[in-house]
This record gives C-alpha cells, sequence and structure tokens, in this order.
C-alpha cells in the first residue's frame, strides 16, 4: 500500500496534489491542509472477464412497510423528525459551540431507554452533573467516553440501544486513516463505517458536529451528503430562544421547526412562541410595531422595533440586529424615493426583538412602518400587526401563508391587520379588521 501526501480544504473536503491558498471550489482561504492518503491499488477489469447483470425489481412489488418510531417526550422534537426517530436513521445535528446541542442531545439520551451516550468531549462524571443539573431520569442511559471508532463500533455492537448519540463526530479518529481527529479524512471515514453499523444494525445514531458562524469548520458541511436527516440548532446565546430547523430529512417534511426555550432545566418545549415573545411588551412607543413571520409551516409574531436620532456625523449611521443590513438600505431609499420621508439627516436603528431573526420578506412593511412611525413620532397602538413585501416602486406585495398569518394574529388578539391580499384577494377575517394596502403612499397614511 503506497502512501502518498494530499491537500485537502478543511472546509468542503476538495482534494489538491499540492498546497494553494484559496479553495476553488468553495472559495475559503486558508483553509487548505496536508494529509496522508493510504492509495489502495484501484480494481481493474484486465482479465478481461465479463461480468452478470444485477437483478432488478420493479417498485411496484415492493410490498409497503409502516415504520414503528420511537416517540420521544417533546412534541417539537417529533414535530421536526416528523413524527419521531426512525430506527437505523443516521442524523446530524449541527450548531454553533455553546448553542445547546449536548444539552439536547442529553435530553433526548433520557427520552429513549437504553440510550447509549458516547462522548470524546466530557468525562462520564461531567455528564452524570449534567444530568443531575437538568433533573433528567437516567436510570437506563449507558454511558461511554471514548474517541476510539472500533472500539465504538464494538460497542454498539455489544449494547445492542435502539439509540446511539456521539458528542461530538469532531473528536472520533479511526486507526485506518491516518490523520488528526476532526480532519476531513477522519471525519469522511468515521462517518461511513458508522453508516455502515447504524444500517446494518437497524440503529438510529446522531452525530453532534460543531460549525462556527460562517460554517468554517470541517464536519457537518462535509457530513450532509452521508446522514438521512440534517438538524442545525439555532439561535442567540444571550436569548433563550431556540429554533431546531430540518435542512434535509429521507424519511419527513424539511417545513418543520421546533420552537424551544432555554432555562435551568434545559431546553423546554415552547407550545406557543408568539405570546412569549410578545409578552414582556408594555405600552406602544413610536417606532414599534408587531409583524408575522414564518418559521417553517408554523406563524410567528414578533416585534420591531426602530429608532431614528439626528445624525452627528456627515455621514447617517444606519444598523440593524435581527434583519439584513442591506435589505434595510434599500427600504431606506423607497421610503425616501416613494414615500417622501427625508432620512439623509437621520441615523436609523432596527431590532427585532428577542433574538429572532427576520430574514424573509415579509418583514419589510412592519420595518418601513416602524421607521415611518419613528420618524413621526407617533405610536400606532398594541393591537396592530403588519406584514407584506416592498418593492423598489414602493408597491407591496403579498406573502404565502397569508391565512396562517392572519390566524395567529387573531389568537395572539391582534384587532387590526395591515397587508396587501393580492390579485387572489384571499385573506379574509370576521375577528380582525384587514386594511388592506397597495404602495407606501397608503401605508404612511396610517401612522
Amino acid at each position: 500500500m503506497k502512501e502518498t501526501k494530499m491537500f485537502a480544504c478543511s472546509h468542503c473536503g476538495a482534494q489538491y496534489q499540492k498546497w494553494v491558498g484559496r479553495c476553488l471550489e468553495c472559495g475559503k482561504w486558508g483553509t487548505i491542509a496536508e494529509q496522508a492518503l493510504n492509495e489502495k491499488p484501484s480494481p481493474s477489469n484486465k482479465s478481461g472477464k465479463t461480468f452478470a447483470a444485477a437483478k432488478t425489481i420493479k417498485l411496484s412489488d415492493i410490498q409497503s412497510t409502516q415504520v414503528q418510531r420511537m416517540q420521544t417526550k417533546s412534541n417539537e422534537l417529533n414535530r421536526v423528525l416528523g413524527g419521531g426517530l426512525v430506527p437505523g436513521s443516521f442524523i446530524l445535528l449541527g450548531g454553533e459551540p455553546g448553542i445547546g446541542k449536548s444539552t439536547l442531545s442529553i435530553q433526548i439520551a433520557s427520552m429513549i431507554p437504553q440510550c447509549l451516550y458516547i462522548s470524546g468531549e466530557e468525562s462520564v462524571e461531567q455528564i452524570k452533573l449534567r444530568a443531575d443539573r437538568l433533573k433528567l431520569e437516567t436510570s437506563t442511559l449507558h454511558l461511554l467516553n471514548e474517541t476510539h471508532l472500533e472500539t465504538i463500533l464494538a460497542t454498539i455492537d455489544a449494547v445492542k440501544s435502539p439509540l446511539v448519540i456521539i458528542d461530538s463526530i469532531q473528536t472520533m479518529y479511526t486507526s485506518e486513516v491516518d490523520g488528526e481527529p476532526g480532519n476531513v479524512s477522519q471525519l469522511r471515514a468515521c462517518a461511513v463505517k458508522l453508516l455502515e453499523a447504524a444500517k446494518s444494525t437497524n440503529t438510529a445514531i446522531v452525530l453532534i458536529g460543531h460549525v462556527t458562524k460562517d460554517g468554517t469548520v470541517a464536519g457537518p458541511r462535509t457530513l450532509e451528503h452521508l446522514v438521512d436527516t440534517v438538524l442545525y440548532l439555532e439561535g442567540d446565546r444571550y436569548h433563550d430562544i431556540r429554533i431546531l430547523r430540518t435542512v434535509k430529512n429521507r424519511f419527513g417534511s424539511t417545513d418543520e421547526v421546533g420552537m424551544f426555550e432555554m432555562n435551568e432545566n434545559g431546553l423546554i418545549d415552547v407550545a406557543n412562541p408568539s405570546a412569549m415573545l410578545l409578552a414582556e411588551r408594555g405600552d406602544t412607543m413610536p417606532g414599534s410595531v408587531v409583524t408575522c413571520l414564518t418559521e417553517g409551516t408554523r406563524s410567528l409574531l414578533v416585534e420591531v422595533q426602530a429608532l431614528i436620532t439626528k445624525t452627528s456625523f456627515g455621514y447617517p449611521v444606519r444598523k440593524a440586529s435581527g434583519f439584513d443590513l442591506n435589505r434595510l438600505h434599500v427600504l431606506i431609499a423607497v421610503l425616501q424615493r416613494r414615500a417622501a420621508l427625508n432620512l439623509a439627516q437621520y441615523d436609523v436603528h432596527i431590532n427585532i426583538v428577542g433574538g429572532v431573526v427576520a430574514d424573509e420578506p415579509a418583514a419589510d412593511l412592519a420595518i418601513c412602518l416602524a421607521i415611518a412611525s419613528a420618524y413621526k413620532d407617533k405610536a400606532l397602538g398594541n393591537d396592530l400587526a403588519v406584514f407584506g413585501e416592498v418593492g423598489l416602486g414602493g408597491e407591496i406585495r403579498s406573502v404565502r401563508f397569508l391565512e396562517k398569518r392572519i390566524k395567529e394574529c387573531e389568537n395572539l388578539g391582534m384587532k387590526r391587520i395591515i397587508t396587501t391580499l393580492g390579485p387572489k384577494g384571499h385573506g379574509e377575517s370576521k375577528k380582525v379588521k384587514i386594511i388592506n394596502v397597495k404602495n407606501i403612499d397608503e401605508l404612511i397614511k396610517h401612522t
């Protein structure tokens, strides 16, 4: 077996014969590192033998079987997984360090009897302390502190647990591949062997992988094509809300998200996140308005705040928390050109309350109305919700899931909704007054 030296990108796994400063596949700088490869002779058909064709089977001849999923005690987690854990599934749980992946994983482990929890980062004593702090039932939970993959595979085969959680994949290594734990070769080799173990033993395996804010750490990006399900735990570590999002799911929908609240008991299901986000909203003030966002198939009411002050510099400052700054510049330009708001001499600050990220066009209308309210120093009231997309011509466009958004506003006690019903005119309500606006000029009249 011949050993050769190769260079691989730690972000996307692209390989090169010599070192380069910038990866040609993903465009990242400084991610190329040297790794040793054991080069096996490639199989060839030098003998000229012919091979028999494999036997195929018609799809209609295959009998459908109902998979018995493993139910967890978390409705939000079951929602994201499509109804529960599928035996033999291979799941990747990713997220930034400190976001709550280990907390969620130990909670999942406590929900499934005879679960095997393998940690390469913490000792079994540390895991026990965390489980006690979260007040979890762990009488049937098996713990193992190990990073050697071959030992882990032997343990999985011996314990025969229905669920195995590995925290984290970056700490695992196999003796068959050279290199430090966490590099691309080790990650890929370990993942392939664990995938084979999951399918051969019908054991559900959950891998935990760390990613940074820009996704530059090797791991989840490399493993996504190997696993059945990819889950990402998102949120701001300085806020309590956590969102579990499905990026890929072979056993369910990718349109579902789970909402959790982080407290002293771990990650707790949030059945009504809108009420929690608006609970601390007091008397209305200028620049404050409620909008309705969608996370997956569920609607979420959040507060949008705008603050406008006279600029002290030659160039006005624009800041946004939870909203795209480039999109904010576009909306300010639309307000100046189409609504005649003189914002050139004012600093504009936008905040989405609760650490929620408003990354859909439906938040455009609320941002514009909040800015106009702050500019005119006029409050809008606590019973108003606003959502809609704003075009460069000042026109307001309808958004998807209109009926669901209106229903969520009804449930939270809103009395007025400013939006556009679109050309089809869908979205009627007997409990809420819907104000249909077509452009920015009509919107400004309501401030």
